[in-house]
């Protein structure tokens, strides 16, 4: 039986490089971890208090101005629409009642501003919409 002794030296930089980037790829996990992970929704919906009533936000659209109504009950957003959409801008602007309906019932489902689709060609209306019916929901919020 031979056995041969064997002398390790350890310098003492190395040692501490080692735990600065143990550390360093532990701090990397956690993040990426914390990131990817999924956010738990609907818990500020549930919360959401209002003062009930109907608040009203204002929507300009090419020279006209149009007012667009968010009714809402102390915990839950009931209806919103146009009060004063004529024909003449029903004309000029087709798209703009379907996208208001198509985002009223998907707000009014979800009871929240969150994660709303629409379609490409009502992008830009569909979002000044959204930005509209948040301006007004501000206006409602309990405090």
């Amino acid at each position: 039986m031979s056995s041969k002794t064997r002398i390790v030296v350890l310098h003492m930089k190395e040692i501490i490089y080692t735990a600065i980037f143990a550390v360093l790829a532990i701090v990397l996990i956690l993040l990426l971890i914390f990131m990817f992970l999924p956010k738990v929704r609907g818990s500020h919906n549930k919360t959401a208090k209002y003062n009930p009533g109907v608040y009203t936000s204002d929507l300009t659209v090419g020279d006209t101005t149009l007012s667009l109504e968010v009714t809402v009950s102390e915990t839950e957003i009931t209806s919103i629409h146009f009060s004063n959409l004529n024909e003449t801008v029903s004309a000029m602007y087709p798209l703009l009642q379907p996208a208001v309906e198509e985002i009223a019932d998907q707000i009014v489902a979800n009871q929240s501003l969150d994660d709303i689709q629409y379609t490409e060609e009502t992008h830009y209306t569909s979002q000044a919409i959204i930005n509209a019916v948040d301006e007004a929901l501000k206006k409602a919020a309990a405090n």
